[in-house]
């Protein structure tokens, strides 16, 4: 099955099935080689293998992590979803900017696989393009990376960076409609070996709600949660977290996270869509969470990084929020965080700050 596609170009050079394998193996034995670089070869190896899959590991960013067998048939299903969406081809040099450890890195290999494309290997640092001088097409990036490359994607315009791994924040976002480059969101998870919707962030195609790829279809539970049915991807519906508001059978807009709403008195709140709101209002990182309440059972907070408010921004800080956001949405407290925490992908541990004030 692989055999179909067992030939790569690898930073500029192209290997076919044999002399992959050869190249593979001694750059794994030689001495220096960079972890993030001896990673890539072992998953080609692995790709190369008689195995009919692949073992991928979910970040835990939701749940507990967990080792899955992917078959390859799906990886590469889903590789072609990606490639007919964004016309891949053997004329495109793409950027491998992510941990193999991880799925969204081996995508990328299996798409230059699929496709032909160039692929393009840099360490995965927050600033993957500036370690390149190639005329990078397309590149898969982290919300964490997107923020130090601003500069390096306006001056050199890349034709479509997905991003992935978490939502892209609003002050990033508004970031973006700078760029020269196209920006994409992605919704996806491990389970469906990348993304299965695509959102544009920037651009004439700039839109709120996500598209889904060609063969999968999405409906919604009682919880207003989505589920996702993508029968060349995963064998079984998958029930997601994720609240959402169907506009149509290919598009829907991302609300929030279930097990994140905030039950206020009997309303309930997503925090995601307050922190749009008053995303102007604050110039450096914050997030919204409940905290416990005697009388509500939950109330809706403010944490903010950084020095405590004096009494007079926080004064004008909660009447700007009033004039924006309903009686309900309102936090009820705010609360100074120095530093918070931050997972590996730069991602704000806010259930673990939240805690540390319940």
């Amino acid at each position: 099955m692989v055999k179909e596609f067992s030939s790569l170009t690898l930073n500029g050079h192209h290997y076919k099935y044999d002399e992959l394998l050869e190249f593979c193996e001694s750059q794994i034995l030689k001495e220096g080689v960079p972890q993030w670089e001896s990673a890539i070869y072992r998953f080609i190896l692995e790709w190369l293998s008689e195995e009919e899959y692949v073992v991928v590991h979910t970040s835990g960013s939701t749940g507990i992590p967990k080792g899955i067998h992917q078959p390859k048939q799906r990886m590469i299903n889903s590789a072609r979803m990606t490639a007919d969406y964004f016309s891949l081809n053997s004329k495109i040099n793409a950027l491998l900017c992510l941990p193999v450890s991880y799925i969204a890195g081996k995508m990328m290999i299996v798409r230059a696989f699929v496709t032909g494309m160039n692929l393009i290997a840099v360490d995965p640092s927050s600033t993957p393009f500036s370690q390149v001088t190639e005329n990078i097409n397309f590149a898969a990036i982290t919300p964490f990376q997107l923020v130090h490359s601003l500069n390096q994607l306006n001056e050199n315009p890349v034709d479509s960076v997905i991003v992935g791994g978490g939502e892209i924040p609003w002050d990033l976002e508004i970031e973006c409609q700078k760029l020269a480059s196209n920006i994409y969101a992605t919704y996806g998870m491990t389970e469906t070996s990348s993304h299965i919707a695509i959102r544009a962030v920037n651009g004439a195609q700039k839109s709120p709600f996500y598209e889904v790829l060609d063969g999968v279809g999405i409906s919604v539970d009682e919880r207003s949660c989505l589920v996702i049915k993508a029968p060349e991807l995963t064998p079984d519906l998958l029930i997601t977290n994720d609240i959402v508001s169907i506009k149509d059978p290919s598009h829907f807009e991302w609300i929030g996270r279930f097990d994140s709403v905030i039950n206020s008195g009997g309303i309930k709140i997503f925090p995601e869509q307050v922190e749009k709101k008053i995303f102007p209002l604050i110039a450096g990182r914050f997030f919204i969470a409940g905290l416990p309440d005697k009388l509500l059972g939950e109330k809706v907070t403010l944490f903010i990084e950084g020095e405590p408010l004096s009494q007079i921004q926080l004064e004008n800080l909660n009447s700007c929020m009033t004039a924006i956001l309903s009686k309900f949405e309102i936090p009820r407290k705010v609360v100074s965080v120095l530093a918070f925490d931050l997972s590996n992908a730069g991602k704000i541990l806010k259930k673990k700050i939240a805690a540390r004030f319940s």
